[in-house]
């Protein structure tokens, strides 16, 4: 315990867990909207329901990644 300083790159600073959250929100929110809408051309027959499945696994696994994100900055 001589060296008190923190060894670099051992944690991301508080900033930077602010920022991937910020853009993990986003990321969810844009896939979620395109899964809704993919949905309802789907429905309409526009296009398959491939894409709005699609976007909604990237929408939970954005959703996981910031759940994880955010229970660790304590």
């Amino acid at each position: 315990m001589s060296d008190l300083a923190r060894r670099p790159g051992s944690r991301p600073t508080r900033r930077q867990r602010e920022d991937r959250a910020y853009r993990l929100v986003l990321a969810t929110g844009a896939f979620s909207v395109i899964a809704v809408v993919a949905v309802v051309l789907a429905v309409v027959g526009v296009i398959s329901l491939g894409p709005a499945v699609l976007a909604a696994v990237v929408a939970a696994v954005c959703a996981l990644i910031l759940r994880r994100t955010l229970a660790g900055g304590g």
